[in-house]
């Protein structure tokens, strides 16, 4: 079934022809999706939105749970080929809803692109006691892609594309106290090891997947202007992050650093459907190519490339069962239930 990508073994770019400054368009471009499905959560606003616009352009039905449904339909009006759902990746009860309707529908699911995500907030929890960041970033990718495991499978070959961030480069996971319950809470703590999570996650379950032709990746999309991600976030935040100076205004260099939401959306698109990626997954991704892995060097010190902490077989397994016992779902147990009610 191929190598996985433990430890690394597989991170080293493919030459796809892309970069930094390529756009989603352009990393599509000849690629036809009539007749498959595809789900893109957070995809009523930034790159989510263009993300879900360029696959239903390439001729795939693209499913938006949302938890606004109002600013969902409104954003996404125009675009052919787009159902609106409902979901609060704060609230359980309510992925276990939208999958258990999709589900319903009989319709395998081809591309699950979990791209919902939050940054810079203030500590809050979900109804477990789950700090809002991990909940949101990583714990619902997780909830929702076992959910909806049996139409992945259905689907005779699907992929799992994780939005990640260059930010994992800012905290490990914290398995001894994740929910900074004995910690003092930091924002960019706890959104750091979110995105480490994320990697785990599409590394170990692009092991466990790919006997059920289901693969995984994880991405970087880049600094992108025109999303909505900082909109919590103060200016004493920004400036901690070097992207402004004492008087509030964005450092020249990293404004020609910022991408354009096209250009945003590429990587998630070029992993979505790439043929080079047919044969190879678990792999973090960035510029519409798969990454290098990062120089060694401190948590928190940001840097092309991917952190071997974040690919390590080890924390990948460990926070596969953690997020087994937090959510109550197995994988194993989700295919028992599709082929008892037939679902398989």
């Amino acid at each position: 079934m191929g190598q996985s990508n433990y430890q690394g073994a597989l991170q080293q770019p493919l030459g796809s022809g892309f970069n930094a400054a390529s756009t989603a368009s352009e990393v599509i471009s000849g690629i036809d999706l009539t007749g498959k499905i595809a789900i893109v959560t957070g995809a009523n606003a930034g790159i989510g939105l263009e993300t879900a616009r360029v696959l239903a352009a390439a001729g795939a039905t693209v499913i938006v749970p949302a938890r606004d449904l109002e600013k969902a339909r409104r954003n996404l009006a125009g675009i052919p080929n787009v159902e609106v759902g409902e979901i609060d990746f704060m609230d359980p009860a309510s992925i276990d809803a939208f999958a258990a309707a999709f589900l319903a529908s009989g319709r395998p699911l081809h591309l699950l692109i979990n791209n919902a995500g939050i940054m810079w907030v203030p500590l809050r929890r979900d109804s477990r006691g789950i700090e809002s960041q991990l909940a949101t970033n990583y714990l619902g990718q997780f909830h929702i892609t076992a959910r909806l495991w049996p139409a992945l499978v259905k689907a005779q070959g699907a992929r799992v594309i994780n939005v990640s961030s260059l930010g994992h480069q800012m905290a490990p996971f914290d398995f001894e106290d994740p929910n900074f319950l004995h910690r003092a809470y930091e924002t960019l703590q706890a959104y750091g090891q979110s995105k480490t999570a994320s990697n785990l996650f599409a590394l170990e379950l692009d092991n466990f997947g790919k006997a059920f032709d289901v693969r995984s990746y994880s991405l970087h999309p880049g600094s992108i202007h025109g999303t909505e991600l900082g909109r919590e976030a103060s200016l004493e935040l920004f400036q901690q992050m070097g992207f402004m100076d004492a008087e509030g205004n964005l450092l020249p260099e990293v404004a020609a650093s910022l991408k354009t939401v096209p250009q945003g959306a590429a990587t998630t698109v070029w992993c979505a459907t790439s043929p080079l990626l047919d044969q190879i997954g678990g792999v973090y991704c960035e510029d519409a190519d798969v990454a290098e892995l990062s120089a060694k060097g401190n948590a928190g010190e940001m840097q092309r490339g991917v952190r071997l902490y974040s690919l390590d077989e080890t924390n990948a397994k460990k926070l596969w069962k953690w997020s087994e016992e937090v959510t109550g779902i197995s994988f194993g147990q989700e295919s028992n239930a599709a082929v008892a009610k037939g679902q398989l």
